[in-house]
């Protein structure tokens, strides 16, 4: 039976897609990939979710998109400290949780970018 396996991707328009690509690898040394896109191997640990959330919901604030980007990292604090020095608003965090530790911040774009380090 066909059943989906898991995220592939998330995909997006950008007002300046070299000056967005470029600020993920300066300040949070993510690699981009000779296509331009950046791709992360499984750990082994990984997984991906697609979660809903009712169109009133204010978890995605104070972004202006519809979507929110979670990455999964091994320091929330740190990459949190890099993406503000690299001119990002971090909007909270380092949050400890029951389900790991959390931080959140608006990239260039607007886009708001949530970070889990699994504990």
């Amino acid at each position: 039976m066909a059943k989906v396996l898991g995220l592939g991707g998330v995909f997006f328009k950008c007002k300046d897609v070299e000056a967005y690509r470029r600020w993920w690898v300066e300040h949070l040394e993510v690699e981009m990939k000779p296509w331009g896109a950046f791709q992360w191997q499984s750990d082994g640990k990984s997984f991906t979710m697609m979660s809903p959330f009712e169109n009133d919901s204010d978890y995605l604030d104070p972004s202006e998109a519809r979507f929110m980007i979670n990455l999964r990292v091994d320091d929330v604090a740190a990459l949190l400290d890099r993406a503000k020095a690299g001119g990002a608003t971090v909007i909270d965090g380092p949050e400890d949780t029951e389900f790991g530790i959390f931080g959140w911040f608006i990239d260039p774009e607007g886009i708001k970018i949530e970070l889990w380090q699994e504990t």
